[in-house]
């Protein structure tokens, strides 16, 4: 089917539909659940605690440096059920296909997904395929939807900051919205710009294992970035947070992408970094387990949660001045997940 391209007939749930699906995904994903193909996946969850959260990607362009749209939708998702203190366990998967899609492009988003389910130790358990006319889509757009069991031994919220409190990046500020950017307008910069699209349940995990309730908050800053998911925090918790400039990490071909084009990348989206509250006592081993996994080599303590600034996300510049950092307004960048 590689050379094939996709068409309306593969919409309409005669052969050329569950060929596809036979040939395309059920080929490449494997769980119990999904092999019944019913109308609905059974599964038994003996918990009380569980994390649910659903997501749509439709990122452009679908192949960008670091991953493709596919392996972002498993990540996203992933995390996001992560950074609420559960363990993710298993994922839906809702493609809508524009008509004309290569067959073979399809294939590697497929594959690129299941790479990344193992990755997370997550199974697709159901799903769904639409056809749409050409140009009533771009090329693809995902649906994810993940359930998790929660820890008992931790309860994190955007909600639970605290004064006093540590704040913490796992990884470089602003990757996978310069990647997108340079990948959209073929822009060249000395040294490749890779997005840091990645599942980081091992991460957390860890992270939760050593520090344990001293983490109150942990959260994904995708769309907006970390000054816009700082504002939500700061928001949702009540509290003021001071960021300081110097000590947030960003590389040096992110921060060139930004100079060239005037964004700033505390305002360009991570989708393999995490933000970590944590009590002081905490922040050498918050940083002492990222520094130990490949998915945190970078951290850095970038802040402290006030109660002394108005309930404002406030930044402390290399000069040695203070400016509000306000929540993005508009879309500095559209359809970067």
């Amino acid at each position: 089917m590689s050379d094939e391209r996709i068409t309306i007939a593969h919409g309409h749930g005669g052969l050329a539909s569950h060929r596809l699906i036979s040939d395309a995904f059920l080929s490449v994903y494997t769980s119990p659940e999904l092999e019944q193909l019913d109308d609905a996946a059974v599964m038994r969850l003996p918990y009380e605690r569980i994390a649910f959260s659903t997501d749509s990607f439709v990122v452009q362009p679908i192949f960008f440096p670091g991953g493709d749209i596919g392996k972002l939708a498993v990540a996203g998702t992933v995390n996001d059920v992560s950074v609420m203190g559960a363990r993710p366990l298993v994922i839906s998967v809702g493609f809508i296909l524009e008509e004309g899609l290569l067959i073979s492009d399809l294939e590697k988003i497929v594959q690129s997904m299941a790479t990344e389910c193992r990755r997370a130790g997550v199974r697709i358990a159901t799903g769904d395929t639409k056809v749409v006319p050409k140009g009533a889509a771009d090329k693809i757009f995902i649906n994810t939807t993940g359930i998790g069991i929660r820890r008992k031994d931790v309860t994190l919220s955007g909600s639970n900051a605290k004064p006093g409190q540590a704040v913490i990046l796992t990884g470089p500020a602003g990757d996978h919205g310069a990647a997108i950017v340079c990948a959209r307008n073929d822009l060249k910069v000395s040294g490749e710009v890779l997005s840091d699209c990645r599942s980081l349940t091992d991460l957390i995990d860890d992270i939760l294992d050593a520090s344990g309730q001293s983490v109150s908050v942990m959260r994904d800053p995708t769309r907006g970035g970390v000054a816009t998911t700082l504002n939500e925090i700061s928001k949702a918790s009540a509290v003021g947070i001071e960021i300081d400039e110097e000590s947030v990490p960003i590389r040096d071909n992110t921060r060139a992408v930004s100079e060239i084009l005037g964004f700033d990348p505390l305002y360009l989206a991570n989708e393999g970094a995490i933000l970590v509250f944590c009590d002081e006592e905490a922040v050498d081993i918050v940083l002492g387990v990222c520094s130990a996994h490949p998915s945190g080599e970078h951290a850095a303590r970038i802040g402290t949660v006030r109660n002394d600034v108005d309930g404002k996300v406030v930044l402390r510049t290399a000069t040695g001045g203070r400016r509000i950092m306000d929540m993005l307004a508009g879309e500095m960048l559209p359809r970067i997940c």
